[in-house]
């Protein structure tokens, strides 16, 4: 019986737990996320859809603004997942690379603005947390995952442009480099 008392009593520990750090979560990191949400939609309605449109579209003529200042405005204005719809302003051609460069930005960032992957927020927690039992700074490795993060997600993105072009090759398949937007007027 004094097994089965102390299994009992470690499973509602666990809960307990598991509730005391939501618990903290709604008095420190939830109000963040919900006050960074509130300033994206702040600033999309401000702007407009159409100017983020046109700020899509201006970003895919260039592999520095396609691979590295689309997918850190879009995850940053959209969070994830809703950040991979702006490479719908792009050519079929570079859909793959933004998208591989997107997917990895909405990791990286979390540490700096836990708004963009809420759902991974988790992890960062668990990172952060050791970081400060060793009496470090978690902003410092946080920016430094953001950094490093954005210029590794460039690099993915344009390494993925040369993997695409030899798909395409070798399978003979031809993917438009021509931005085509269809909008539901």
């Amino acid at each position: 019986m004094k097994y089965i008392t102390a299994f009992a009593s470690g499973f509602m520990g666990l809960f307990q737990t598991g509730a005391k750090t939501f618990i903290g979560w709604m008095s420190s990191i939830v109000p963040v996320v919900l006050l960074l949400l509130v300033l994206m939609n702040t600033i999309i309605a401000y702007l407009g859809e159409e100017r983020m449109n046109k700020l899509a579209r201006a970003s895919s003529r260039n592999v520095l603004t396609r691979y590295m200042i689309l997918p850190f405005l879009s995850a940053f204005m959209l969070g994830n997942p809703m950040s991979f719809t702006m490479g719908r302003f792009l050519p079929e051609f570079y859909k793959p690379s933004y998208y591989a460069a997107q997917a990895q930005f909405c990791h990286t960032s979390n540490g700096v603005f836990p708004h963009i992957n809420p759902g991974e927020l988790f992890i960062w927690l668990g990172i952060a947390q050791g970081v400060e039992k060793l009496g470090l700074n978690t902003m410092d490795l946080a920016m430094r995952y953001l950094l490093v993060g954005l210029v590794m997600n460039f690099i993915g993105g344009w390494v993925t442009d040369y993997t695409t072009a030899y798909v395409c090759r070798t399978s003979g398949v031809k993917l438009s480099k021509d931005v085509n937007v269809v909008t539901n007027a």
